[in-house]
C-alpha cells in the first residue's frame, strides 16, 4: 500500500477517465518528458485517442494547482498541452519502454489503478446499501406510526434514569 499513494497522488480524472500526465510518467521511469513522447509518436499506432489524449488548455488549468506544469512556448518551457495516459495507455507503455526500471514502475501504477478502482466499487456498493437501508427505516418508522421525536425522547429519558448518582464528598 506504501507503494501506492504516491502513484496515486499522480492520477487525475480528466473527461471522465483516470490519466496521468506524460511527465510524471516520464519522471516514475527515469526518462526525459521528450523521449517519452518520441517513443510513443514513434508507435502511434498502439496509443488510439482511448489510450492517450492531449490536453486542452481548459484541463490544464483545471490541473495546473495540483502540478507543476510550464507551457510557455518562449523561455525553455514546454511548448505544446501536455498528453495524458489512460490506464490502458500506461499498460502499453510497457510495450515500448522496455527498461527494467518502466518494467517496474509499470506495475507499480497498474496495480494502483485497479486498487482504485476496487475502492470506488466497494464505496459505491456501500453507498447503495446505506441508501437502501435508510428507506426500509423510514418505511418502517412510517408503517409503525412511530414519530421519530418520541424515540429520541424515550432515549434521553433512559440515559437520564441511568446516569449513577454521585456518591460521597
Amino acid at each position: 500500500m506504501n507503494e501506492i499513494l504516491p502513484v496515486q497522488n499522480l492520477i487525475y480524472e480528466i473527461r471522465g477517465q483516470k490519466v496521468m500526465l506524460d511527465k510524471d510518467l516520464a519522471n516514475l521511469y527515469g526518462v526525459e518528458t521528450k523521449v517519452l513522447n518520441q517513443s510513443v509518436k514513434r508507435n502511434i499506432e498502439r496509443f488510439p485517442e482511448d489510450f492517450m489524449f492531449q490536453l486542452t488548455q481548459e484541463e490544464l488549468e483545471a490541473i495546473r494547482v495540483r502540478s507543476q506544469i510550464v507551457t510557455s512556448p518562449k523561455g525553455g518551457g514546454r511548448q505544446y498541452f501536455p498528453y495524458v495516459f489512460t490506464e490502458q495507455g500506461v499498460a502499453m507503455l510497457s510495450s515500448v519502454l522496455k527498461s527494467k526500471q518502466a518494467i517496474t514502475v509499470n506495475v507499480q501504477i497498474i496495480r494502483t489503478f485497479v486498487k482504485m478502482r476496487q475502492f470506488a466499487l466497494t464505496n459505491k456498493d456501500l453507498t447503495k446499501r446505506l441508501d437502501e437501508m435508510e428507506k426500509r427505516f423510514i418505511e418502517y418508522v412510517r408503517d409503525m406510526n412511530i414519530n421519530i421525536e418520541d424515540i429520541y425522547k424515550q432515549l434521553n429519558y433512559l440515559t437520564d434514569i441511568t446516569k449513577s448518582s454521585q456518591i460521597g464528598f
